[in-house]
This record gives C-alpha cells, sequence and structure tokens, in this order.
C-alpha cells in the first residue's frame, strides 16, 4: 500500500453540507435535529469559531480487531488555551472504508466538553478485522483534516495465518531541540501502528538558544499543560504521521516533571506533596485530552492507568507498561552509581504492585508468537564505566535490581515465547540481548532488548555517547549503539522480527536523508539476535 500522506487545510474550509455527508444518512438526521443554542447547559450545534477548529489535527490509537479510538481537539486559538467558551459543541464523527469516504461504515456525533478542553475521544467497534479505514471530524460547518487508520487481527487467529506487522516507535521529541524530520521519514514508510515510549512533551521554560521555542514558564497548571501539548501537536510532520496510522502511546517522566518518581518530584523539598500530586494531575488530565486513549485511561485526580495490552492474532501481544507512576525512588541518590546499596533492596519497585500482577498475568497467559513490552527506560545493566568498576542508572532498571532480576527470571519461569523489550528515554539507540545474570556475561541470553533514540531531544547527536565508548568493552550483550536522532521499524512475522535502526544525520535544520545504520533479525524460538 501506497504511503497515505494526509492534507491539512492552511485556511478554514467552507465545505458544505452535502459534501461533508456523503450519503450518511444517520449525520443527516442528526443535524436535523439540531437544539436551540445559546441556553444554559445546552450543548451547541452550530458554533461560530474564531479561527479554524482543527488546528491540532486529528489522530487514532490503541487499535483492536473490531474496532479503535479516533481523537480531535476543538482549538481555535490553540496556543492561548484552546480559544474556545465555556460551553459544550457537538462533533460529529464518520469512519469510511475508502479515502474518498463514499463507503461510510460508521458514524456518529460526541459532545467536546469545556471540562475536558474541547477534546473528542471516539471508541468505534463493529468494524472489520485486520483493514485500513479512513476518518474525519465535523463541528459547526468546519471539517478536520482527512485521517488513516486500521484495525488489527482477531486475537484469535493463528500467527501463521495472521498479516504482517510494521511497526515503528518513537520517543524523546523535545520541541526546542529540533525538527521532527524523523517522522517525515517514518511517513513514508507506511508503519501499520506507531509507539510513542514517552517524552512526547518537555516540561521546561523558553529556553536560551534552542531551535525552536517554548511558550511560557515551566509548565505546572492545567492551562499550561494544555498550551505546551498544543504547540507540540501544531507541528505538521507530528500532526501527518498522527493522521496515518493509530499510535500506542505511554508517558515517561517530561509529560509531568524531569526524573519524577510516584508522587516524588525531582527536586525533593522544593514543593510539598500535596502541590506536586496537584500538578500531576493536571499534567495527567492535559495528557488524555492529547492522546487517542479509550475512556478505561480517564484520569482520576492526580492517578491514570496506561497500562494495557494491544494483540494482533496470535502473533503479537504488546503489554503497555507505565514505569513512572509506581515506582519507588531512585536508589543512592539517582545518577550513575554502582548497583548496590537502596538499588538491591527487594521492596523497591519500578512497576507497582498491581501493574506487575497484571503484566505476569498477561505474560502467563500468552499464546502470541512474540511477547513484547512496550516500556520507558533501559533494561539491560549497562556499565558505563571502563575499568573494574560498574556504573549503572539508577533511573533505569538497574536501579530496581531485585525487580529487574525478577523480570528476568519470569521470562523464563512462565515459558514466555520470544520476549522482546522496547524502550525508549536515553537518546541514543541500542540493540541489547537480554541475559539471565549480568554478573555472568556468558550467561544464557532470555530476551531482545531495542532501544530507540530520540525524535530531537540532545540536538543533532553524535555516533557513540562520549560515557559509552570506552565502556563498550563490559557490555558484550551490547550488539549496537548509536546517539545519532531518529526511529525504529520493526517488521514482525511469523517466524522472523526484524529491526532496522534509522538515523538521520541532523535535526537542527530541516531536510535530513535518512540511514539505516544497522538492522538485525531475531528468529522464533531462537536466543539472540542476529544481524540482518
Amino acid at each position: 500500500m501506497k504511503p497515505f500522506v494526509p492534507v491539512f487545510p492552511l485556511t478554514s474550509p467552507r465545505l458544505s453540507r452535502r459534501s461533508f455527508l456523503g450519503g450518511s444518512a444517520s449525520l443527516i438526521t442528526a443535524l436535523a435535529a439540531g437544539r436551540v443554542l445559546g441556553q444554559t447547559g445546552m450543548v451547541r450545534e452550530m458554533p461560530n469559531f474564531t479561527a479554524y477548529p482543527f488546528q491540532l489535527g486529528v489522530a487514532s490509537g490503541d487499535p483492536l480487531a473490531d474496532g479503535f479510538v479516533l481523537w480531535t481537539r476543538l482549538a481555535p486559538q490553540p496556543l492561548n488555551g484552546g480559544g474556545m467558551a465555556a460551553e459544550p459543541v457537538r462533533v460529529h464523527w464518520r469512519v469510511a472504508e475508502d479515502e474518498a469516504m463514499t463507503r461510510v461504515v460508521a458514524s456518529g456525533s460526541e459532545v467536546a466538553s469545556p471540562d475536558w478542553g474541547h477534546s473528542v475521544h471516539v471508541e468505534v467497534s463493529g468494524l472489520k478485522p485486520d483493514r485500513w479505514y479512513w476518518y474525519d471530524f465535523k463541528a459547526g460547518r468546519e471539517v478536520s483534516p482527512r485521517g488513516r487508520t486500521r484495525t488489527l487481527e482477531r486475537p484469535d487467529r493463528p500467527a501463521a495465518e495472521t498479516s504482517l506487522l510494521k511497526m515503528a516507535f518513537a520517543s524523546c521529541q523535545h520541541f526546542e531541540a529540533g525538527y521532527y524530520t524523523a517522522y517525515e521519514h517514518m511517513l513514508a514508510e507506511s508503519p501499520d501502528l506507531v509507539f510513542h515510549l514517552g517524552d512526547y512533551i518537555y516540561e521546561g521554560p523558553e529556553g536560551n538558544g534552542g531551535i525552536r521555542k517554548h511558550i511560557g514558564p515551566e509548565i505546572v497548571t492545567l492551562d499550561h499543560y494544555r498550551n505546551r501539548h498544543a504547540q507540540y501537536k501544531t507541528d505538521p510532520a507530528l500532526q501527518a504521521m498522527h493522521a496515518a496510522a493509530p499510535w500506542v502511546v505511554t508517558w515517561d517522566d517530561h509529560e509531568l516533571d524531569n526524573n519524577c518518581a510516584g508522587d516524588i518530584p525531582e527536586e525533593k523539598g522544593m514543593v510539598g506533596r500535596d502541590e506536586f500530586l496537584s500538578r500531576r494531575a493536571a499534567a495527567y488530565q492535559a495528557y488524555y485530552e492529547h492522546m487517542p486513549l479509550r475512556a478505561a485511561c480517564v484520569p482520576k485526580g492526580p492517578g491514570m492507568k496506561l497500562y494495557r495490552s494491544v494483540r494482533h492474532g496470535s502473533l503479537v501481544d504488546f503489554h503497555v507498561l507505565d514505569t513512572r507512576q509506581y515506582r519507588t525512588d531512585q536508589p543512592n541518590s539517582d545518577g550513575l552509581k554502582a548497583p548496590g546499596g537502596d538499588a538491591l533492596r527487594p521492596d523497591a519497585t519500578m512497576l507497582g504492585h498491581a501493574q506487575r500482577d497484571w503484566l505476569l498475568g498477561e505474560l502467563g497467559g500468552s499464546r502470541a508468537t512474540w511477547n513484547v513490552l512496550a516500556q520507558q527506560v533501559m533494561m539491560a545493566r549497562v556499565d558505563f564505566q571502563p575499568g573494574g568498576d560498574t556504573l549503572c542508572s539508577m533511573d533505569q532498571w538497574p536501579g530496581y535490581e531485585a525487580e529487574r532480576q525478577a523480570l528476568l527470571k519470569a521470562f523464563q519461569q512462565l515459558k514466555v515465547a520470544n520476549p522482546v523489550v522496547l524502550t525508549g528515554d536515553i537518546h541514543s539507540h541500542w540493540a541489547n540481548d537480554l541475559i539471565a545474570n549480568f554478573d555472568q556475561p556468558d550467561s544464557r541470553v532470555v530476551g531482545t532488548e531495542f532501544v530507540c533514540t530520540s525524535i530531537t531531544s540532545g540536538g543533532d547527536g553524535m555516533e557513540k555517547r562520549k560515557n559509552f565508548q570506552q565502556a563498550a568493552p563490559e557490555n558484550p550483550f551490547v550488539k549496537y549503539h548509536s546517539a545519532r536522532r531518529g526511529y525504529v521499524s520493526c517488521t514482525i512475522g511469523d517466524k522472523i522480527w526484524r529491526t532496522d535502526f534509522r538515523t538521520l544525520d541532523h535535526v537542527s535544520r530541516p531536510g535530513s536523508p535518512l540511514n539505516t545504520p544497522a538492522s538485525f533479525v531475531v528468529e522464533s524460538g531462537s536466543t539472540g539476535m542476529q544481524l540482518a
């Protein structure tokens, strides 16, 4: 299938009623039954917008075998709180089997409430499995850009009869650090599914010397977080990629506060717990308002459940994790430290008890050929110190060593088929064999980890991390490493998993070419990866 290139209106499109409805009798009925406008508490059916309301684009996510989530947000003034009146607005949606939107198979309406930033989340169901669909929205006389999305295969479909899945994953897209050229190249690959593994936004104030500039101070209020998400969403490359395929998202720390841990902020003692949880509630609400997430993820105050599974036939189960909300504080005062002391505490946790129990239940009950953990921080115990001493990141899984070892042991005890860990966070590419005992480099390989670099964070990057070049001999399980910017593409089949690392020469200016410096394959049932 050729890549889908969404068309985004540059000015407010005034499509006729007939051109939008395109034969959808249910929407004709809905519009004809419009309510009287202007009454308190009534839903406004024909609002007058100050500017085009779909400036943040459209998106879809969390696909199932019979449907998906559709998302948009009405925001005629996206960088100024959205610019909407404090009244609910009727938004119509439709889904079609063709790009021209002549074969509409589902339609309806939702109310965009001011309480949720006039965002819209539609959970579409009852569709055919394993196929592409197109969709759009309409509010008043205004029509959104058209998006493309797809369903996955039924979970009971045998892996050998399930279609190949082309998947890309990314993380860390600091707006100020560069241009989102990586998404332009990802769009050209036309993936079936995109995972974003955290740091979708960055919370800091406007910086000096950035390629682009944040608006406003460090974000702490709901209005701040809404404006920051909206600023990121105005990027045309990011909008286009959202409109071209379903996304599955999870957060890391910068969606709230750098290096936060549970209810503990990075700067300990600077704010009280209640104040920090109030900030977390604002961050979580704005995140939900701007992502294609199901109602099961609606935040409740400072809590929001993001861990969940996405399945494509019996081929692959994706288990999406949240390694920020439930973790205990980073041990040994954070940073690069020896993997001892508090890092060995048996009660230290990255996942929290409820999420860990859920994950073990999902892994134990899975019948998929591939079992994937889509999560945030590196699981391999990488030693960044050359010589005899060992220094590991306390913010990553080695800072929670007991739980990390228990999870690797569970891969073996539960006989998990082909475990693959997808990771973001670290602004560099890695291909790691996950071994049973990192104190014994020749111990058994029990899983595979692929780590994506950043979209922009860290600027143009370099060939290797400075603090890893000399330490590479300490880490024989690391099969590839690069500190360039980019993303990772994967093709998942019944017998073979292929991973292609994509890198860019630069993000400080537009137009970088795309490189593929390394590719690996994993054979189903084998141990370890091989160069493709």
